[in-house]
């Protein structure tokens, strides 16, 4: 970006106050806050959009938004690109309320009460945004109880997270906790089996028994687990690979992993 362009988008980003709130970007985000009943305080749309087609996708979902009583802006693409977190915007950008996470206990009481076996997903500060976004997409097609986050040096909901997760983050209760080793001690105590993620291990992910009440962590994209968690773990395992970088990222591991439990589990 030349010193001009900076210099222009700065002055488009100063000319726009954004009200308070989660920023969505995209489509898809869109119509799933929608859906979910998230509420919308101001929606900013690619002027090409209309009050009036039923055809058009940008103008249909400006109609959309407006019905639930939130404020619609017709902007411009460069103002749009001023404010966009993301470089996917799709000519749309919502602030929503802020997401509220979930409380895990009241997550297990629903298991409990449900009568079902939890599945939770422990992420041991994931920086990126896109895997967490990519783990939430996986973690409602597996129907996953809940994704688990320590509230401190961890990505956290936000726009990336949001469009990475093509709306899933509407649907899974996402978690934060102080500590995950205390944590997961704390699941082992309730009846969890707690499988952790490690390039060393000898049980290869498909030989191992998902039943019952399952706490799987994966680490971050450099370091995996933390080497304390990682003791606490029932089980150590991993994905066998065969080629020369024999590394996956968080997600595409979390993914492959996690349908196979859900395979066993009869999912």
């Amino acid at each position: 970006m030349t010193r001009e362009n900076n210099r222009s988008k700065q002055k488009r980003q100063s000319e726009i106050q954004l009200p308070p709130g989660e920023q969505i970007e995209g489509r898809n985000p869109l119509e799933e806050a929608l859906r979910a009943g998230r509420k919308i305080r101001q929606l900013y749309i690619l002027n090409k959009a209309t009050k009036t087609s039923q055809t058009d996708p940008l103008s249909l979902l400006a109609q959309q938004t407006e019905a639930t009583g939130a404020n619609v802006s017709y902007v411009d693409r460069a103002t749009l690109d001023s404010i966009a977190i993301s470089n996917a915007h799709q000519g749309v950008i919502a602030m929503v309320e802020e997401y509220e996470y979930a409380d895990l206990d009241e997550v297990l009481r629903a298991e409990e009460k449900a009568g079902t076996s939890p599945f939770l997903i422990l992420l041991d500060n994931l920086q990126d945004a896109h895997n967490l976004g990519a783990i939430l997409r996986i973690a409602d097609g597996a129907g996953v109880s809940a994704v688990v986050i320590p509230k401190h040096r961890s990505v956290s909901l936000n726009a990336v997270v949001a469009k990475t997760s093509a709306g899933a983050i509407e649907y899974v209760p996402v978690c934060q906790e102080t500590n995950l080793t205390q944590t997961v001690l704390r699941l082992k105590d309730e009846g969890f089996w707690v499988f952790g993620t490690s390039d060393a291990a000898q049980d290869k992910y498909y030989d191992v028994d998902w039943k019952g009440k399952v706490a799987l962590v994966i680490g971050s994209e450099g370091k995996g687990i933390g080497e304390k968690l990682l003791q606490h773990c029932d089980f150590q395992i991993t994905i066998p690979q065969h080629g020369k970088i024999n590394s996956l990222n968080a997600s595409v591991a979390c993914g492959i992993i996690t349908f196979e439990a859900m395979r066993q589990r009869g999912s």
